[in-house]
């Protein structure tokens, strides 16, 4: 029944019809759920319908599988370059290419992203020492025009198996999901350079997913998790010590930089009331004073 619907799905996107092979690779997934192929070819899907954090986290389930799979670190670094996630682009691509040395995609794809990262590193370079200089840049604003006519609401999405918060550090963030006493096995995290891939699937409970692409880049190498008895707790390293106006990245939302006090100009600074002595200027006043008694 599975191979039916893996043969089903790959028609349909040979034909184009990405929602449907999506569709169709789900349930062969939900028949067979160690098969790595199929991961891999629904991540292939989910790059398709632009939906890239699912689509890595479909092809790092497929690697799991099968690390030997080299089309896998094929789909994943080409889902994290759409997401504008070189570095592991390109650590998923040199896997690739050991694995399949004759495959010439790999070393394009390398060279796009080793071009990739030494423009962003130059950009960064630049910009930082401009950027750090100014005050708290304030979050982009969105207030609803009253007189305009309501919209229209769309049905809430459902209801997550478990709730997350987040709070932050300056050299940190701080993820906890309040899952209650999930045995460690059980929870599958995954970083990238601007996403989080959290997977926990407990016996007897609801499979839970959280896949956001997040505010800012993080250190995928400095971040670690923990599985307590009553949550799980991802600290995720910041790349670059900002403020982050929220977990999740929003093109409304311009990033917030640090304070740097020293830099303020003089000219910025208030003035107080001051107890020191100020010079006078007698001539001036006496001048003043003549000047008011011939206009009497």
């Amino acid at each position: 029944m599975a191979s039916d619907l893996e043969t089903k799905a790959k028609e349909a996107f040979i034909d184009d019809h990405f929602e449907l092979a999506l569709h169709l690779y789900s349930q062969a997934i939900q028949l067979n759920p160690k098969h790595a192929e199929l991961y891999a070819d629904r991540a292939q899907a989910n790059i398709k319908l632009n939906n890239l954090t699912e689509a890595v986290a479909d092809a790092n389930k497929a690697i799991e599988l099968d690390p030997s799979m080299s089309k896998a670190y094929l789909r994943k670094a080409t889902a994290c370059m759409k997401l504008e996630e070189y570095q592991t682009a390109k650590s998923a691509l040199e896997t690739g290419a050991a694995l399949a040395p004759a495959e010439s995609r790999f070393s394009k794809l390398i060279k796009e992203c080793e071009e990739r990262i030494a423009e962003e590193t130059g950009d960064v370079s630049m910009q930082m020492p401009e950027a750090l200089a100014k005050n708290d840049v304030p979050a982009k604003e969105i207030e609803l025009d009253k007189d305009q006519p309501n919209l229209e609401i769309e049905a809430a999405p459902p209801k997550p198996a478990y709730r997350h918060e987040f709070y932050q550090k300056p050299e940190e963030v701080v993820v906890t999901i309040f899952a209650k006493g999930i045995p460690h096995d059980c929870v599958k995290v995954d970083y990238g350079e601007q996403t989080l891939s959290v997977a926990i699937n407990a016996p007897g409970k609801e499979a839970y997913h959280f896949q956001p692409r997040l505010f800012a880049k993080i250190i995928p190498e400095k971040c670690r998790y923990d599985v307590l008895s009553t949550k799980v707790e991802i600290r995720l390293a910041k790349s670059v010590p900002i403020h982050w106006t929220s977990l999740e990245f929003s093109r409304e939302v311009a990033i917030t930089q640090r304070v740097n006090v020293s830099s303020v100009s003089a000219s910025q600074r208030p003035s107080y009331p001051s107890s020191k002595p100020q010079r006078v200027d007698w001539d001036k006043i006496e001048a003043q004073v003549k000047k008011e008694v011939r206009e009497r």
